[in-house]
């Protein structure tokens, strides 16, 4: 008796409200090459004909229509839960993923066994940019870390996210509580011993600039320091995992957000705001700063190349 094949990738969508980009970002998952791929796709309450262009896609994607719009990161935990994928791929629905994405991911996977993959993005505004085959990459840069934590290098946030779903299921998922800095919230659950692997080249998502984008919205920088600062007594609570021995990797990481967030809030003109979130967040950002001198007199880790 045959046993059925696992399932390496679960892809999951969410979208609300993204009539507009939706088909770009399904139609970039059915183009992946691998096998043993699952498409989910969750609308969340959306109202603007959205379900109308995923409907027409039969059983060829796995739909869940939730009845009213409940938030991103619920919407995302929904999705994971009926993912039966050994790795959970997430992208938003104004997002794609460029041909390659996925081959990138599976050769880590075979050669890594990671916990957690950090892709990179591509940015774009209107259409789609066109690929042809010879734009295909053959070669993946990249450097692998012992953890999530131990990273030197800075990344933009959100990045691109697959991680091993039983790793996945131990953290209590996406917070909705940490919306919008709900991508640091995750990774700093996601401490546990397990290779992590930041991917440098090629970009693994194309990221959509447009006007409804959250980050584009005037109340932004406030929402994330009200956000980062839960953050920040949280990790003063002890709620991330990790115990004392992580606890400066924890802090030098939120204080990375902290000055990130901070000169956004100065370059928007909210002085007085930057300088309350610097006042709840200087033990952080002087552990930053003291992991930022300390990282070229230990000396990066490398970066290695791999054939695609």
């Amino acid at each position: 008796m045959h046993s059925k094949p696992m399932t390496r990738f679960s892809i999951v969508i969410t979208s609300y409200n993204q009539r507009e980009f939706i088909k770009d970002a399904v139609d970039s998952a059915l183009a992946q090459t691998k096998c043993g791929v699952e498409i989910v796709v969750v609308d969340d309450g959306s109202t603007d004909g959205s379900l109308e262009v995923l409907r027409r896609y039969g059983e060829v994607i796995r739909l869940v229509c939730l009845e009213t719009n409940q938030g991103v990161c619920i919407a995302r935990n929904r999705g994971a839960a009926l993912a039966a994928g050994e790795y959970l791929v997430f992208l938003d629905g104004d997002d794609a993923f460029p041909p390659w994405a996925l081959d990138v991911y599976d050769r880590i996977v075979e050669a890594r066994k990671p916990m957690v993959i950090l892709g990179s993005y591509c940015w774009f505004k209107g259409s789609l940019p066109s690929v042809q085959a010879a734009d295909a990459p053959r070669e993946i840069r990249f450097f692998e870390y012992g953890d999530n934590l131990r990273r030197d290098r800075s990344f933009h946030e959100p990045t691109a996210k697959v991680i091993e779903r039983r790793t996945f299921q131990g953290t209590r998922g996406w917070s909705q509580d940490a919306w919008p800095m709900e991508h640091s919230d995750l990774l700093l659950r996601l401490c546990g011993p397990g290779p992590a692997i930041m991917i440098l080249t090629p970009p693994t998502t194309l990221y959509r600039i447009h006007a409804q984008n959250s980050s584009r919205h005037p109340r932004h920088v406030v929402v994330e320091i009200a956000c980062l600062s839960k953050t920040i007594r949280n990790e003063q609570l002890g709620i991330y995992p990790g115990g004392k021995h992580r606890g400066f990797d924890r802090r030098a990481f939120i204080g990375n957000r902290v000055y990130v967030v901070a000169r956004g809030a100065i370059r928007a003109g909210q002085h007085w705001d930057a300088l309350k979130l610097l006042a709840r967040g200087w033990p952080m950002f002087l552990a930053a700063v003291a992991r930022k001198l300390v990282v070229p007199l230990k000396g990066r880790q490398p970066c290695e190349t791999m054939e695609l």
